[in-house]
C-alpha cells in the first residue's frame, strides 16, 4: 500500500495574529494512477476502493513537532485510516510561545472543568476536515461521523478529555500516550486530585514504566508519585467508571515519555527529564502501533477478530507489557 500526505491550513477563531493558523499534514491510503498531475505535481489520488475513510486526529505534546509522530500516522494509514497531524505555534500559556496541541486553560479551572472541551484546536481541525471532504483528492471519501482523537502527553490529555458526545458527536473514541488527568495545584485543586473523564466512549490510556517526565513533574500536583505510571493508573481507576469493556490501560515495560516520538528531537520540550528506555525502542513502537490499531478496529470498526487479538494481549506474557487492564 502506498501512503501519501497532503497539506492544509486553517484559521483558529478568536486566536490573535500571527498565532491564528494551524498547519495540517494529512496521511491517506493512495493508489498510483500514472496521471499527468501525479507525474508533474506529485498529487497521488486516494485509494477510493478503501473508502470511506475513518479519520484519526493526533495531538502532539508541547513543543513536540508533528514529524515525530509520522511513523505512527503511516502505520495507522496502512490500516485504511486517514490520519491528521498538525503544527500550531501559539501563546497557549500566557507569556510563552510554543508549539502547542491547543489547550483551553479556562476549561481546566475547578468551576469550569467538564463544561466544555479542553482541546482548543479541535473545532478548527474539524472545519479543515469538512473542507477536505468537499474538495480535492479526498472529496467525498471521508467518514466524518466516526473520528478518533489521540495524542501524546498534553495532546493526549486534551484528546481523552474531549471525547464527549455533548461537545463533538462525530468523535467516537480516543487514545493517549503518557497522559493522565492529575489536577495542577496552581489551578486551585487539592494535592493529588484526579479529574474525571467523560467516560462515554471507547478509551485507551497508555503509559511507560520509565516515564521520567511524568515522574519529575509531580510537584505540579502537590505529590510525589510512587511510580512514573502512578497518575496514569490512577486516571484509569478513578477517572473512568467503565463497565462497557471498551476502556483500557496499557503500561509498557521499559518505555519512557518519548517512546512514541521517532525520530526524536532533543532540542525542544523536556527530554532532559526523561529516564532511559530499558527495552528495544523499535519493539515498543511496534507494540504501540499494533495495540492502537487493534483498539480502533475493535471498537470503531467493530471487527470481532481485532477484539479477540486485543484481548489476547491482556493474557499474554509479552515482556514489553507491564500491565494491560480493561473495564
Amino acid at each position: 500500500m502506498s501512503i501519501r500526505g497532503l497539506f492544509q491550513a486553517v484559521k483558529v477563531e478568536d486566536a490573535a495574529s500571527p498565532y491564528d493558523t494551524i498547519h495540517l499534514k494529512v496521511f491517506y491510503p493512495a493508489k498510483m494512477s500514472g496521471s499527468e498531475q501525479e507525474q508533474d505535481m506529485g498529487i497521488v489520488p486516494a485509494d477510493s476502493q478503501k473508502a470511506p475513510f475513518k479519520v484519526v486526529i493526533f495531538f502532539n505534546g508541547f513543543n513536540c513537532g508533528p514529524e515525530m509522530y509520522q511513523w505512527l500516522a503511516v502505520r495507522l494509514a496502512e490500516r485504511g485510516l486517514v490520519v491528521v497531524t498538525f503544527s500550531w505555534v501559539a501563546e497557549n500559556i500566557p507569556g510563552t510561545i510554543a508549539l502547542t496541541p491547543g489547550v483551553d486553560l479556562k476549561r481546566l479551572a475547578p468551576d469550569t472543568y467538564g463544561s466544555g472541551p479542553t482541546a482548543s484546536a479541535l473545532p478548527a481541525l474539524l472545519v479543515a476536515l469538512e473542507r477536505l471532504q468537499a474538495e480535492g483528492i479526498l472529496a467525498g471519501l471521508l467518514d466524518l461521523q466516526q473520528i478518533i482523537v489521540g495524542g501524546h502527553s498534553a495532546g493526549g490529555r486534551v484528546a481523552v478529555e474531549s471525547v464527549d458526545p455533548r461537545f463533538f458527536p462525530q468523535v467516537v473514541a480516543a487514545f493517549g500516550y503518557g497522559v493522565h488527568t492529575a489536577a495542577g495545584i496552581q489551578m486551585g485543586y487539592s494535592a493529588g486530585t484526579i479529574l474525571p473523564l467523560p467516560d462515554a466512549l471507547p478509551l485507551m490510556l497508555i503509559g511507560g514504566t520509565c516515564d521520567g517526565v511524568i515522574a519529575k513533574s509531580s510537584f505540579r500536583y502537590g505529590v510525589d508519585w510512587e511510580q512514573p505510571t502512578t497518575p496514569v493508573s490512577r486516571t484509569f481507576k478513578e477517572a473512568i467508571v467503565g463497565g462497557r469493556d471498551d476502556s483500557y490501560l496499557l503500561l509498557l515495560e521499559g518505555a519512557n515519555h518519548f517512546s512514541i516520538a521517532h525520530p526524536f528531537d532533543a532540542t525542544t520540550g523536556r527530554p532532559f527529564l526523561d529516564f532511559p528506555t530499558t527495552q528495544p525502542e523499535d519493539q515498543l513502537r511496534d507494540l504501540l502501533a499494533q495495540t492502537i490499531g487493534l483498539f480502533i478496529d475493535a471498537h470503531v470498526n467493530h471487527q470481532s477478530t481485532a477484539l479477540a487479538t486485543l484481548n489476547q494481549y491482556r493474557e499474554s506474557n509479552n515482556p514489553l507489557i507491564a500491565s494491560f487492564l480493561q473495564k
